[in-house]
């Protein structure tokens, strides 16, 4: 972000403190709720600016809901111009400066920049989160609702929304560290949402014959559902206030003499993935953090296994999750 850039969000931060009133959690639940329904189910297209790192990327999204099925093209008019295509539980991400297509079965939050930050509403937040809701404001010439979720502790991130008032859509959003700095951004600069949009929009703009398609196999859940299937049993012993384990997998990686076992700890809202495998050679194990945007991750070698904890969270969330695991 540049110096101008940066002095206007310090600003516009600024004078939002003067209208902020404490919410009802209620209201927050409501808005939260609509928002999450009105990026999946609503028609719309529209330019959008992710930063990320400092760095600035613009990007346009057709986003497309035909009797229930969801379709959605992201192209970035930036650089070689990537393009994300999500048709159902499919995704084609397609790189044309590598002349590949990477075929996925994967959440739409996994995928897209413009979902990937935004949180959703659930009670055990509460002890962990105040919620607040600020005067009316306009993005992309169109009246918002103001919300902001800061946390209780340095475990965790805050957000800041700007909801359009009619459709609860988000025009745009922030993640603000410890520190309240401005860590990632999404903000649209023009948008139009419509009864429809034609399946012509989604078609690519990348004629990819001639690429290299490859599929990603999906990951192998836990066996907590079934009999002679192997158990995930790595757990991690100290949490942060609230974090639970959500979800325990293994995917088989050829060429490993172990499966990466990948572990989902979450509050609610923040959440942290931890992915244990076989390092090859210590060359593979470069152990301490690193960072892009707002996500942190932390490694090291734990009983012979490569640890990797990385989320949207603070250092330390993922360093006290990462030391703290051991095989039950």
């Amino acid at each position: 972000m540049t110096a101008f850039g940066t002095a206007c969000a310090r600003l516009s931060c600024a004078l939002l403190v003067f209208a902020v009133y404490e919410a009802d959690a209620q209201d927050v639940r409501m808005w939260l709720d609509r928002m999450n329904r009105a990026v999946e189910e609503l028609n719309y297209e529209g330019t959008f600016v992710h930063v990320l790192d400092g760095n600035a990327e613009t990007l346009h999204v057709v986003h497309r809901n035909h009797h229930g099925k969801i379709s959605e093209r992201i192209m970035s008019l930036d650089g070689v111009g990537r393009e994300i295509i999500r048709e159902g539980d499919t995704v084609r991400v397609i790189l044309p400066d590598r002349e590949l297509v990477l075929l996925e079965e994967a959440r739409r939050s996994e995928q897209s920049p413009l979902t990937s930050s935004l949180p959703s509403y659930s009670e055990g937040l509460e002890p962990h989160y105040e919620f607040e809701m600020y005067r009316s404001a306009r993005v992309a010439k169109r009246p918002v609702q103001v919300i902001g979720i800061k946390p209780k502790d340095e475990y965790r991130y805050g957000y800041m929304l700007w909801l359009d008032r009619e459709t609860a859509m988000p025009l745009k959003s922030q993640i603000r560290d410890e520190n309240d700095d401005i860590v990632e951004q999404i903000l649209f600069t023009q948008i139009q949402i419509s009864d429809f949009i034609p399946a012509s929009a989604l078609h690519p703009a990348i004629d990819t014959e001639g690429f290299t398609f490859l599929r990603t196999p999906p990951p192998q859940p836990d066996a907590h559902a079934g009999d002679g299937e192997k158990q995930v049993l790595w757990r991690a012993s100290i949490l942060p206030g609230g974090f639970r384990l959500s979800a325990a997998m293994q995917r088989v990686i050829a060429g490993s003499d172990y499966p990466v076992e990948h572990l989902v700890y979450s509050d609610g809202l923040a959440t942290v993935s931890v992915f244990i495998e076989d390092p090859k050679n210590d060359a593979d194990v470069l152990e301490g953090f690193s960072s892009v945007g707002s996500t942190n991750a932390f490694s090291l070698t734990l009983d012979g296994r490569k640890v990797t904890a990385i989320g949207e969270v603070p250092k330390q969330t993922v360093r006290t999750i990462a030391t703290s695991l051991s095989a039950e």
